[in-house]
């Protein structure tokens, strides 16, 4: 199997083209070309014929395929699903702010997780995305809609701290300033609260925002509606974003689904409040999108609004997750169970 090269930092394609005896400019030529999108080697017109017929022989490019795409008529968010070189579909979101285009990326196909509100948990793990993978997501979003993606949000199908290894990765090569020059301050990785991947993922000291889906402000709550959450309690969980919040001096983001007579009593909220007072924290709070097989309904905005305030007066601050794509399936993996039950 040829070697694709959008897994590839800079550096690591730097290694493989001495085998070639080329100099290293030439890497940094290759590293260019793959991420303005370029899929066919004999595109890349600086280098030499000879040079361009050697990568065609040995590497590939991972080159996603649209399967369907859904443009939202409220806000241009845009749903995207690709199919991948082996067939399996991910999902994957452009949102548009003021701050700029954000990309939220899919790291595996499914999701071991199985949270009851998500949709994506209802399929299951299939695998892990390659780092190529997750880079092409971008560069195909940014190619279909002819513009720039500055931010990027790991909150798509799937856990990304079981991907640890490539999503690290992905970083270092999005943040590369010869491809994407994504700043990592614009990159948020969310996750379910994996918490040895959590203090591992400290250790690399990586300037992202770490997202935690919390969901809950009882072991009891979470571990009905989270089913990982029956391998560490919600103490163990913070006490291990503390010590993430130590080693990189980041601040923690839990988030917070509101699930309309499940987890947002003022109880509810009074407890949240208390189980974070004084940490180097945020808490975003999100009313679910509905999702088919589901009896769960969003909490209405008045009483969202109520929530706010007692977290507030309780010395929490709080924002509410502005709703995008609320009529093109936005929720993790609706797209893609629509389009497999059309077939």
């Amino acid at each position: 199997m040829k070697k694709d090269l959008l897994d590839l930092t800079l550096d690591e394609i730097a290694l493989e083209i001495q085998t070639y005896g080329w100099p290293k400019f030439r890497s940094t030529q290759i590293f260019r070309w793959l991420h303005m999108g370029i899929k066919d080697f004999m595109d890349m017109t600086n280098l030499s014929k000879s040079d361009r017929e050697v990568l065609e022989n040995k590497y590939s490019i991972t080159d996603l395929k649209l399967i369907r795409r859904q443009d939202s008529r409220k806000d241009e968010t845009v749903k995207f699903l690709f199919q991948l070189p082996d067939g399996e579909m991910v999902e994957s979101v452009l949102m548009k702010y003021k701050h700029g285009n954000s990309a939220c990326l899919s790291t595996q196909v499914g999701c071991a997780m199985a949270c009851s509100f998500c949709a994506s948990g209802q399929e299951g793990l299939v695998r892990n995305l390659t780092t190529g993978e997750m880079v092409d997501q971008i560069l195909a979003m940014s190619s279909l809609q002819s513009e720039r993606i500055s931010h990027v949000v790991l909150m798509g199908s799937g856990e990304p701290l079981q991907n640890l290894g490539n999503v690290v990765k992905l970083m270092k090569i999005i943040n590369e300033n010869e491809g994407l020059n994504i700043s990592l301050r614009h990159v948020t990785l969310s996750t379910c609260g994996l918490i040895p991947e959590i203090l591992k993922l400290a250790t690399y000291k990586l300037p992202i925002n770490l997202a935690i889906s919390l969901h809950a402000s009882n072991d009891d709550i979470r571990r009905r509606i989270m089913p990982v959450s029956r391998g560490y309690s919600i103490k163990e969980l913070i006490s291990a974003c503390d010590e993430y919040s130590r080693i990189t001096g980041r601040r923690v983001t839990y988030e917070y689904a509101l699930i309309k007579g499940v987890n947002d009593s003022i109880i509810d909220m009074q407890h949240l409040a208390k189980l974070l007072k004084g940490k180097l924290c945020h808490v975003n709070l999100i009313p679910i999108n509905p999702v088919e097989g589901s009896n769960y309904q969003s909490t209405n905005i008045s009483h969202l609004n109520e929530l706010t305030r007692v977290l507030l007066k309780n010395g929490i601050v709080s924002t509410v997750r502005r709703e995008l794509g609320s009529d093109i399936d936005a929720a993790c993996g609706q797209l893609k169970r629509r389009t497999l039950n059309e077939k």
